[in-house]
């Protein structure tokens, strides 16, 4: 019906990554029931931060379910700018 990512990067931080639910399943908690197991594995293993990026579609999504904005860079690599 849906899943979650979760990645970690060796210390204090983990990442949220591609939560999705199927679409005839949305919007009955299981996307939220999803962020909660993660955030959960994630203190369990003893980290201290939960990073999320998400489209601005989702921002209620994610501020509902205890993340709140922070900001961030992004660089699109498709773009013509040389690194």
């Amino acid at each position: 019906l849906g899943f979650v990512n979760l990645a970690w990067d060796g210390g204090l931080h983990g990442f949220l990554l591609d939560t999705t639910v199927h679409p005839d399943f949305r919007r009955q908690g299981l996307g939220s029931a999803l962020v909660k197991e993660a955030a959960k594995a994630a203190k369990n293993a003893g980290l201290e931060w939960l990073h999320v990026d998400f489209e601005r579609e989702f921002t209620d999504f994610y501020l509902a379910n205890g993340f709140r904005p922070s900001q961030a860079g992004l660089i699109h690599l498709l773009d013509s700018h040389p690194l």
